[in-house]
């Protein structure tokens, strides 16, 4: 799809303005209410909906299924983002009031990155066409190591602090507690940082790490970059709310990285075929309709499965529970 200049203009404003409201509208510190994340989680589905709808008056089909594809592939990566975002958050021992501001700066500082990995990216791509043998085989590996990890114990999974921010906590310092929403303070005549600041980095650089298998997913079902960046944009936008949204759920999907490890497996094998008529091959190629088709059943049967198998585990610790109280209650 042909993007002028000024639609692309047009559009980071856009999503600046409606970054901006998102800021003004939660800019004093509160616990956000199951109420309030359901509806903004909601508005935020509803404008990529929207967007997408437009994608397809006035570009076509085409783009318009790249997108949704790309949406939705990216968002359902995203949550698995949140199990992480949750670690951090106890890591930190973030104040409940004031994890709405982290995760929306932390995100918004994401989304920059990712612009940056998506120009990188749509250059590599637009030069070296064999580039695709690498995302398709990179994007496999990623999920057997999403399943390996899904069959590991993850009871003592805590968040390790990358080098990145180990260097900034040295460099600067950090303060022994939060200052409101403040990012630096004095003392001692010293500028240092708050925990705040500290949180925000961790969340931001942290999902530059997800970004390595989610853009190249992406890329997998469209080489636009348009479309790339605002199916990025619109997934990460929402994350703020989803994350207060699906709160302890998350804890039920826990089939999640193996439904996320056969859509990478899906889109990797994908770039691998397209790779290979790239160069002249003549082998099948996966269409949009066909990819959006397999996203969409894998998430569903995912989440069904996950549901299902989180109520069996409840009802039969709830039975040994209560063998346990009995045979208590025999033993007094």
């Amino acid at each position: 799809m042909e993007v002028s200049l000024t639609l692309w203009v047009l559009t980071i404003v856009g999503l600046a303005a409606l970054i901006g409201a998102d800021f003004f509208i939660g800019r004093k510190p509160h616990d956000v209410s199951i109420k309030e994340a359901g509806i903004w989680t909601a508005v935020w589905i509803a404008l990529a909906g929207l967007f997408g709808v437009g994608l397809l008056v006035f570009g076509g089909g085409q783009p318009a299924g790249e997108f949704f594809a790309g949406f939705i592939t990216e968002k359902s990566l995203s949550v698995d983002n949140l199990f992480v975002f949750i670690l951090i958050m106890a890591k930190f021992a973030v104040p409940s009031q004031y994890q709405q501001r982290v995760l929306l700066i932390g995100v918004l500082i994401a989304l920059v990155l990712r612009a940056v990995f998506i120009a990188a990216g749509a250059a590599i791509i637009a030069n070296f066409a064999w580039v695709f043998y690498i995302f398709g085989a990179f994007l496999i590996y990623t999920a057997w190591k999403l399943i390996q990890e899904a069959r590991a114990d993850e009871d003592d999974e805590e968040f390790e602090e990358n080098k990145l921010l180990k260097a900034a906590e040295r460099r600067f310092g950090v303060a022994d507690r939060y200052h409101g929403t403040k990012l630096w303070i004095e003392e001692n005549g010293k500028r240092i940082m708050t925990p705040m600041l500290v949180v925000m980095l961790a969340i931001g650089t942290t999902d530059v790490l997800f970004a390595l298998d989610s853009i190249p997913a992406i890329f997998g079902l469209t080489q636009d970059p348009y479309i790339v960046f605002t199916a990025n944009a619109f997934a990460l936008m929402g994350l703020r709310q989803l994350y207060f949204l699906l709160g302890g759920l998350l804890r039920k999907l826990v089939h999640l990285s193996y439904g996320l490890s056969v859509i990478l497996g899906f889109i990797g094998i994908k770039l691998v075929l397209h790779a290979l008529h790239e160069s002249g091959v003549h082998v099948p190629e996966i269409s949009i309709p066909v990819s959006l088709g397999v996203i969409c059943s894998v998430l569903i049967v995912t989440t069904i499965t996950s549901l299902r198998a989180s109520k069996k585990a409840e009802a039969e610790e709830a039975v040994t529970k209560d063998d346990d109280a009995s045979k208590d209650s025999v033993e007094a």
